[in-house]
């Protein structure tokens, strides 16, 4: 226990110093909860309804809320969260391989997830998922080490509840589970707590928007505006791919190994928790492709961190066996898969180049964008109208940084006017295909004008037409 906590320490205090040296900042939705956050404290509606605004999450809105007080520093501070939010992930992960399958088999799934490249990426770009998905594992090692505990389970479902609605059903299901041997007190009282994530998410959509489920109307049309793989006929590829890239090939392979000699060594009930992981993320998974949602990766997050604890099993399981010609096997079993994974990695090591890339590509996107913000031409003409961009992908974080509202920034994308400055992306292709084209949008939103543009700053051309249409 005691080098647990050391090393929960030395993780700590190396993702607090990558925080610091390796400056990254919060994607799209997230930006949107932090100006979100800041029109509550103002005293104004946050603009749920905006063009391609993304869904609201009640509790990243509120924590949006309270680090805006810090002010232009809330977007570098809500990734020091999500971080944050990895490493209690990476330690939730390892108590419940522990609990489940031992120390040893608790750190290789531990180290299966702090190394995966997806979640290291929601982690920099400050996606709502990483402290759900802490949440969720925490709920899910607390009851491993107790058979239906109650309510500090239910509590942190509760909470996950407010972050994503994949909660919900966990919630639900871990309320049946809860139900044998227990007084109809503590029946309510658990069940109250499973219901009110969702009835909290519609007070809050009904507060803003005048309808309790905006939240899935609002998903559901964006993904059909924007021509995004939905329906239920895509979601047997959508899952298999999705897992694997989340888990890589490799681990999730292991995990389903993992789970298979789980099952038959422990049998079905001492594997409750992992299989409610991985089976309320299927179930959930179904369900959004039945109601017509986007099928996007994030959807799987819970069954994908199952998957990585049951690969520790799988890996280093073999530990918990007595000495004998069965422990020897599975070893020797054990060695071939590490040794097939670790060559996985030598082919895939360009993984890390990528990350690399994107943190410093996030670095300069922002960096570049606050230069042309700055920049007393793009402030002189804003005074005549409207800033906008040619896709909605930079809208909230220039929101953001000049601290304006819907009107003084938005995309013309939907055949929107140009506005008095009118900024376009070139030059660069990377900066052009994230920046400049979007599913659902125009080509010609990025279409510059037959003229020198005001202001260049890298990627970015600004074309200011004071009193006038930018065109």
């Amino acid at each position: 226990m005691r080098a647990a906590k050391i090393a929960l320490g030395a993780l700590a205090l190396g993702a607090v110093l990558a925080w610091a040296l390796v400056p990254t900042y919060p994607d799209y939705d997230a930006y949107h909860h932090l100006v979100w956050g800041r029109e509550l404290l103002e005293g104004g509606a946050p603009g749920f309804e905006d063009y391609a605004a993304p869904t609201q999450h009640p509790l990243y809105l509120g924590l949006g809320a309270v680090l805006s007080l810090a002010g232009q520093h809330a977007d570098r501070l809500l990734v020091l969260v999500t971080i944050l939010s990895l490493v209690a992930l990476t330690a939730g992960a390892y108590a419940l391989g522990r609990e489940l399958f031992g120390s040893a088999a608790g750190v290789a799934g531990a180290v299966f997830v702090g190394s995966s490249f997806a979640f290291a990426l929601y982690a920099v770009r400050a996606f709502v998922d990483v402290p759900f998905l802490a949440l969720v594992v925490w709920a899910a090692a607390l009851e491993a080490r107790r058979l239906r505990r109650g309510l500090a389970p239910m509590a942190l479902l509760a909470a996950a509840g407010l972050l994503r609605p994949e909660a919900w059903l966990l919630a639900g299901l871990y309320w049946l589970w809860c139900l044998p041997g227990r007084e109809l007190r503590e029946r309510a009282a658990l069940l109250a707590l499973v219901v009110a994530a969702p009835v909290l998410w519609a007070l809050v959509d009904f507060a803003v928007t005048q309808d309790p489920l905006f939240s899935l109307h609002s998903t559901s049309d964006l993904a059909a505006s924007l021509g995004r793989e939905r329906g239920l006929r895509n979601v047997p590829a959508a899952f298999v791919t999705f897992l694997a890239d989340l888990a890589r090939p490799p681990v999730a392979l292991a995990g389903v190994v993992g789970l298979v000699l789980a099952l038959r060594r422990f049998g079905p009930r001492r594997m409750a928790v992992p299989l409610a992981l991985a089976g309320s993320g299927a179930i959930t998974f179904i369900a959004i492709g039945v109601a017509g949602l986007s099928l996007i990766p994030r959807y799987l997050t819970v069954p994908a961190v199952a998957l990585c604890v049951l690969a520790g099993y799988a890996v280093l399981g073999f530990t918990t066996l007595a000495p004998g010609a069965a422990r020897e096997r599975w070893r020797r079993l054990a060695v071939g898969a590490l040794a097939v994974g670790l060559a996985f990695l030598a082919v895939k090591a360009s993984s890390f180049q990528r990350l690399y890339d994107e943190l410093r590509f996030i670095d300069r996107t922002h960096d570049e964008l606050a230069g042309l913000l700055a920049d007393p031409r793009v402030r002189d003409g804003m005074r005549c109208g409207a800033l906008t961009f040619p896709t909605y992908r930079l809208v909230p974080d220039a929101r953001w940084q000049l601290d304006a509202d819907a009107t003084a920034v938005h995309s013309r994308a939907g055949d929107r006017p140009a506005g008095a400055v009118a900024v376009y992306i070139n030059g660069d292709e990377k900066f052009e295909r994230r920046f400049g084209r979007a599913d659902g949008v125009s080509r010609e939103t990025n279409r510059p004008p037959p003229r020198e543009p005001a202001v260049v700053r890298g990627p970015f051309a600004a074309y200011v037409v004071c009193g006038a249409r930018a065109r």
